[in-house]
């Protein structure tokens, strides 16, 4: 066992080393394209599952009702993903999930070829979202396998800037398909792109992991997931954001529902009005995620997450109350820019100070906390937003947003240290 994580950890040595860019490493790259595909799969679904119930009821409730149970399998996932993740052979479990998703995905618009069957959508995207997490997961440990811990905010950051770039188009050509042809369709091409995304992770290869998976198998069940919980409630700071984070995505996971909501339902746009001004809202994503590894260099984790987070609830806070088009996209891009900063850096900082045998059950443990009341807070706000307008209600959930990102100037965040240098170890506090 000594041997073996010896020999991991000089194979991880070398890849901190690696000066190639990380567009040119084979493994990397391979992997970054599955990815992209992923996600611009993913934001065709994210237009047009909203856009098929609104088409079928015309209720935003209803929108959030289905949001709301997709988070909650997500969260139901989170709780044994860890423990799946750090079990098995990660590379085999993220192409199963690409395939199981073409597979539910597909049958969406095989089954609307007879008629609306809204039924199919409440099983189908919590299927999907619980399949999801599963992936979410050992994508994140996966990356630290591919680049080591020197390039970790570099690579998340990359990885977060072309799936923006994806959700670029995904969102716009999403209302094109679903101006011209019907939501149903944009759902097929994202059950294609995960075809697409798998064949592409048949080509990486992510090296030997040092750790105790094989050990894991004999502890039981009920040990695995204590002790992901244990190792975020030992560390000040990864406790510390779980909180927050659980606050800040009760509050916001219905946001794009909010936003569908206002501009068809507030405003009398179209469907490819929405998908545009998401499009726009994407290129938020793609600015934030390259700007983050610089800015977290220069401020160090506690500044670029604290900062981020608030303009995030201000900008959430504006979008109710403007009415052009282009504003409500300018707001859109600030929220999903500040979003994607503040998510890479705590992404990327879980990765750097998580023992690697781990990493699976820590990243799963923070998930299932951050997301266990998001599910019931997207239904809350959307149902208020139709009770109340969505003027007001996005004011209030976005100014509760902002404290919450400001509240981490109270806690071990802010002292957080800066990003590592290439083979530094990083300290949290």
């Amino acid at each position: 066992m000594v041997n073996r994580v010896r020999r991991v950890a000089r194979v991880v040595g070398e890849r901190d080393a690696d000066g190639r860019p990380l567009w040119r490493q084979r493994d990397f790259g391979c992997f970054w394209l599955a990815q992209t595909l992923s996600v611009l799969g993913d934001s065709f679904s994210l237009i047009a599952l909203p856009l098929l119930v609104l088409q079928a009821t015309g209720s935003v409730a209803r929108m959030g009702l289905l949001t709301g149970v997709g988070g909650a399998a997500m969260v139901v996932a989170a709780v044994f993903a860890g423990v799946v993740v750090d079990r098995v052979d990660r590379r085999r479990l993220l192409i199963a999930c690409d395939l199981v998703r073409m597979v539910l995905y597909g049958l969406v618009p095989v089954v609307w070829l007879v008629g609306p069957q809204l039924w199919l959508l409440y099983v189908v995207l919590p299927l999907c979202e619980g399949v999801g997490m599963l992936f979410a997961v050992g994508y994140v440990t996966v990356v630290r396998g591919l680049v080591g811990t020197g390039r970790l905010t570099e690579a998340n950051g990359r990885l977060n800037a072309t799936a923006a770039a994806a959700g670029v188009l995904g969102p716009l050509g999403a209302g094109l398909v679903a101006a011209w042809t019907g939501p149903a369709n944009a759902v097929a091409v994202d059950a294609a792109s995960y075809a697409v995304s798998a064949g592409c992770l048949f080509l990486v290869r992510v090296g030997e992991r040092a750790g105790d998976e094989h050990a894991a198998r004999g502890r039981g069940l009920w040990r695995d997931l204590r002790t992901g919980i244990d190792h975020l409630v030992r560390q000040p700071v990864l406790r510390s954001l779980t909180g927050l984070l659980a606050v800040f995505s009760f509050l916001s996971l219905g946001i794009t529902d909010l936003v569908i909501y206002h501009l068809k339902h507030d405003l009398g746009h179209d469907d490819g009005t929405v998908g545009t001004v998401l499009a726009v809202g994407a290129v938020g994503t793609i600015t934030g995620a390259l700007l983050v590894a610089g800015l977290r260099r220069r401020l160090g984790f506690g500044p670029t997450w604290i900062g981020s987070t608030a303009l995030c609830g201000l900008a959430f806070a504006g979008l109710g109350w403007v009415r052009p088009v282009p504003a409500v996209a300018v707001l859109t891009a600030v929220y999903l820019g500040c979003a994607g900063m503040a998510g890479t850096c705590s992404m990327s900082l879980r990765q750097e100070i998580t023992p690697e045998p781990l990493l699976g059950r820590v990243t799963s443990a923070h998930w299932t906390l951050q997301y266990s009341v998001a599910p019931v807070g997207a239904a809350v706000l959307t149902w208020a937003a139709e009770q109340y307008g969505t003027a007001r209600v996005a004011a209030v959930a976005g100014a509760c947003c902002a404290l919450t990102g400001l509240a981490g100037l109270g806690t071990p965040i802010r002292g957080a240290g800066r990003a590592p240098a290439s083979g530094q170890p990083f300290t949290p506090v």
